[in-house]
């Protein structure tokens, strides 16, 4: 789950009340240093930061920490070689400290702002700054762009991230599975196409719908350095419109589908930036809407992740230009 879901549930719900930040990790661990999970009133939770084994036991400090609204820290050592329990089942021998925090007051107030900056598109670090031992925290803000500070007093800096976000356009049936898998993997969908009786909300629960010709709806998206777009109205002159307005922006990624013969006469004429995949997804042998999906999906993981696959190949925009290709498999 992205900590903007979190975020999300702390603004709308009332039953949150703990926070648990991931604040080190040494050796392996399930999530990295940074990771968090919400811990509700009803003991349920949103989250993980374990393959399910911490987190029964984590919910058991709610009450404690909520009632005394202080800050807790907890400590799961699983490195020493005869401690076989916790060994086997978190599969990690790590040691991790875990912040608990009560969400209200002041770690509150700062949240929300956090949820704000991410709704703007901006990114954020929330400073703690720690003092009696882990029962007294200080939040401050800073621009991720300048880094946190190197002051000695400031134990822990979260670096929250906007949503990355993915346009469809083409809100054909073969769209739905896309946007309905790429939500669930935590970006923020948004499906664009020119026909109203396509492109709502009924067809497409949980994304976001805008409805305009390809021309306006470049204007309208706001295209930026961060966006996965992927391109599939099936209508070649409709995409080739998108296609070129769309790369007119700077893109995360720009994929294509269609026959790589049928993506070659689109861009015939026009220069082949690095963000650019066709055939679009990751080359699986898939078949229908839904293996598809998966394709995709599986290739906006990897970008989001920046992991290189071995075999990828047609890396440079210099050697795409080259060979008349840009698929990475």
């Amino acid at each position: 789950m992205e900590a903007y879901d979190i975020l999300q549930a702390v603004e709308s719900n009332a039953q949150a009340r703990v926070l648990a930040t991931v604040i080190h990790v040494e050796g392996h661990a399930y999530r990295k240093q940074g990771a968090i999970m919400l811990l509700m009133a009803n003991e349920s939770s949103l989250g993980s930061i374990s393959p399910g084994c911490l987190e029964a036991d984590l919910s058991a400090y709610v009450p404690a920490v909520w009632e005394s609204q202080k800050p807790q820290m907890v400590e799961y050592d699983m490195r020493p070689a005869d401690d076989f329990g916790w060994g086997a089942t978190i599969g990690c021998g790590g040691l991790i400290r875990i912040l608990l925090e009560p969400v209200s007051g002041e770690l509150l107030v700062n949240l929300l702002a956090v949820k704000a900056s991410l709704d703007r598109g901006e990114a954020v670090h929330l400073l703690r700054t720690f003092s009696d031992g882990y029962s007294n925290i200080t939040y401050t803000f800073c621009d991720p762009d300048e880094g946190a500070p190197s002051d000695r007093q400031v134990v822990y800096a979260s670096l929250f991230t906007p949503k990355p976000r993915v346009i469809v356009f083409g809100a054909n049936p073969d769209a739905m599975p896309l946007a309905q898998m790429a939500a669930s993997v935590g970006f923020r969908v948004v499906v664009a196409d020119w026909r109203e009786a396509f492109c709502n909300v009924e067809r497409f629960p949980g994304a976001e719908t805008v409805v305009a010709f390809p021309e306006q709806l470049v204007e309208q998206l706001k295209l930026n350095a961060q966006d996965y777009v992927i391109v599939m109205s099936h209508q070649f002159e409709k995409d080739s419109a998108f296609v070129r307005g769309a790369m007119e922006s700077s893109l995360r990624y720009l994929g294509i589908m269609g026959s790589r013969d049928r993506t070659e006469k689109m861009l015939e004429g026009l220069e082949r930036p690095d963000c650019l995949h066709y055939p679009v997804g990751l080359k699986i042998g898939s078949e229908g809407p839904v293996e598809n999906a998966v394709s995709i999906v599986a290739e906006l993981i990897r970008m989001k992740r920046g992991v290189r696959t071995t075999g990828e190949w047609a890396s440079s925009a210099a050697m795409r230009r080259d060979i008349q290709s840009c698929r990475l498999w």
